[in-house]
């Protein structure tokens, strides 16, 4: 079984953001770039099927600029096979990464698209789902616990009411939630052994798909920020207060 693991670089997400000074975006200069938590989950899951013996190849795949190798190289060195990077300078949105996907599932043939639900830096939950509907294939968001047998993906969902379980025919897409695994630390040798692990540079041309920006950034700011508290004496001067708020 062959497994295709899209992955981003993302900043890292022990870096406080900030915010360029016009208001246009978040300053990324000098700014600890990793890769996106939640595809860290993702490359571990198909790890971890490769260890059981269910899957034989592992690719993993970015969509971004030159440096987004050392984001592959890390997944590499946690145990994928090989890596593809389709090269831009772009600001590249959910639904054309899907696009390029599409066109990658045509060439690799996986048996399993595995990709992490969200990214930490435009929080868009959407790639996914949209690449499941592009391919027509069955989807499990929000995957807390993946099991495969018999040509089938069992899948245990983490739902607004508890956990959902569905079984999905393959080829299938799933998406990661934070519970679903804990990564694995690269060791050193397997570093080492990353850097000789084949890594491909496409550019969304060859594939064929037009990198279009079909939403406009108006602004960008920080949160505001939250008010002091303030210390009552007693649950009387509590209530007065709450009821001058209108809470």
């Amino acid at each position: 079984m062959k497994i295709l693991v899209p992955v981003k670089r993302v900043i890292d997400f022990n870096v406080k953001p900030r915010i360029k000074p016009d208001g246009t975006g978040v300053d990324l200069t000098n700014a600890k770039m990793s890769m996106n938590p939640f595809d860290e989950i993702a490359v571990e899951e198909a790890v971890r099927l490769k260890e059981k013996g269910i899957a034989t190849e592992i690719i993993v795949v970015s969509v971004g600029p030159a440096k987004a190798q050392e984001t592959l190289r890390t997944a590499l060195a946690m145990g994928a096979d090989r890596a593809i990077l389709v090269q831009t300078d772009e600001e590249v949105e959910p639904l054309s990464v899907a696009r390029l996907l599409v066109k990658l599932q045509a060439e690799e043939g996986a048996d399993l698209i595995i990709l992490g639900k969200q990214a930490i830096d435009d929080d868009c939950n959407q790639t996914g789902q949209m690449l499941a509907a592009m391919l027509d294939l069955p989807q499990a968001t929000f995957a807390s616990r993946v099991a495969v047998a018999n040509g089938t993906v069992t899948v245990t969902r983490e739902v607004d009411g508890g956990l959902e379980t569905v079984a999905l025919s393959l080829p299938a897409i799933i998406t990661t939630d934070l519970r679903l695994n804990e990564p694995r630390y690269a060791a050193l040798p397997s570093i080492m052994k990353a850097k000789s692990k084949p890594l491909a540079i496409r550019t969304s041309a060859e594939l064929g798909v037009t990198l279009q920006q079909r939403l406009q950034l108006l602004k960008v700011a920080e949160p505001a920020r939250r008010a002091a508290g303030m210390k009552v004496a007693d649950v009387d001067e509590l209530v007065t207060k709450l009821k001058a708020l209108g809470v």
